[in-house]
């Protein structure tokens, strides 16, 4: 008996030891996993006060060292494959390889949901493909649209010079029959004046969204008066906060706990990065005046440098479906800006609207028309042929992701 006494404690002892050691264990990685993750934190909150000539591209890898470290311990998705791209069939050059920076879960993630019927795809679908493969058209447009004028044009109330400080660009700034105005008896220095544009789709009383400039130090707090007295849910970011050394959108969010700009409380309760191209915000905004308390989700898209396009249509448009879910019901513009609030911004508005167009059963679609039809609301609504090349082939692409999802 006594044998079996010393021989039954010697395994509870060895049991216990094993527990001790696995809990040690645990504790230890846990410690490690948390102290990365906030010295990871710290470096990303930093960089938006560094101008350096790599800020964007180390903005992009933070973000994307931050998503490995919450998602390490997930199991890895099985990854289906994607539908051929459209833009493929109509580039003269050599098929691209997937980008570093293009996200490889995009195309599977959120189903395609429209109305649109198939013979009315196939025409949009084959009219997307004369312009892109037919260059010399697309030339042509191209010059037709910069010679637009809007009428009318006039930015009076932009330029007048307690107003002028507050613009980005002398060049991007709103008409004065289409700006938002804020209420000047709750604004911080009792102006009306936002660097910002409504902008109409189908519905002349309700905008479908803001199209803004990124915030400067001094319009943080006339920018959330904006989506506070907008009603405004959603943010959608297309720019870092530093570009090759130049700023290009004022931090405007706090990177933990809470801010005061004027009135207006903005509370960080969340932050997600989805994939390594975006990643999403949530905020409590509240109005101290009134004690209200709203939610605003910010979508902040890294990987679309000034002047230029996205290395792949698909990231994009899967961060449009992300936001779209989100969106979903709500009556309320979506505030969509980069720097200027005009080329990034203006593409992917134009973007937008032209699938959402298609999604409520539209038989006709004119990207120039409609192009047009945003630069009589906002000035250089897509700034570059390129930007305006890669609007229709994002648009081809979602409609051939949509034709492969409908019903033969």
């Amino acid at each position: 008996k006594e044998a079996e006494s010393a021989k039954f404690l010697l395994l509870t002892l060895l049991s216990l030891a094993c527990i001790a050691g696995v809990l040690a264990a645990s504790g230890v990685a846990y410690c490690l996993r948390h102290r990365a993750h906030h010295r990871l934190k710290e470096k990303l909150s930093a960089l938006g006060a560094d101008a350096g000539s790599d800020a964007p591209a180390a903005y992009q890898e933070l973000c994307r060292q931050r998503m490995a470290v919450k998602t390490s311990d997930r199991p890895e998705p099985l990854h289906s494959s994607r539908i051929n791209s459209v833009s493929s069939q109509f580039s003269d050059g050599p098929i691209p390889s997937p980008s570093a920076r293009s996200s490889t879960s995009s195309w599977c993630e959120e189903p395609v949901q429209s109305n649109m019927d198939i013979s009315t795809g196939h025409m949009i679908l084959s009219y997307m493909e004369d312009h892109l493969k037919n260059k010399n058209r697309l030339e042509k447009e191209w010059e037709a649209l910069c010679a637009y004028q809007a009428e009318p044009n006039d930015s009076t109330v932009a330029q007048q010079e307690e107003n002028v400080q507050k613009n980005r660009s002398l060049v991007v700034v709103p008409y004065d029959h289409s700006r938002i105005c804020l209420k000047g008896e709750s604004s911080h220095d009792n102006s009306d004046y936002i660097n910002a544009s409504p902008i109409m789709d189908h519905d002349p009383r309700n905008p479908a969204y803001i199209a803004t400039q990124g915030p400067l130090p001094a319009t943080v707090a006339d920018f959330w008066q904006m989506v506070w007295e907008n009603g405004c849910v959603v943010i959608v970011m297309l720019t870092p906060l530093v570009e090759n050394g130049v700023k290009q959108c004022y931090h405007y969010w706090p990177d933990e706990g809470s801010n005061l700009y004027h009135i207006y409380e903005v509370n960080l309760v969340s932050e997600h990065i989805w994939c390594e191209d975006f990643l999403v915000r949530s905020f409590y905004l509240k109005n101290l005046q009134t004690n209200e308390t709203r939610t605003v989700t910010q979508f902040h898209f890294l990987s679309w440098n000034d002047q230029r396009v996205p290395a792949s249509t698909r990231s994009l448009l899967d961060f449009r479906r992300k936001v779209n879910k989100c969106y979903r019901g709500r009556s309320c513009p979506v505030v969509v800006h980069c720097s200027d609030g005009a080329g990034r911004s203006g593409t992917y508005i134009l973007i937008d609207m032209v699938l959402n167009k298609m999604a409520k059963g539209a038989k006709e679609i004119d990207i120039a028309a409609t192009l047009e039809h945003l630069r009589d609301q906002r000035p250089g609504m897509v700034q570059t042929k390129e930007q305006f090349e890669f609007a229709l082939t994002a648009v081809a692409e979602e409609v051939n992701a949509i034709l492969k999802a409908l019903p033969q």
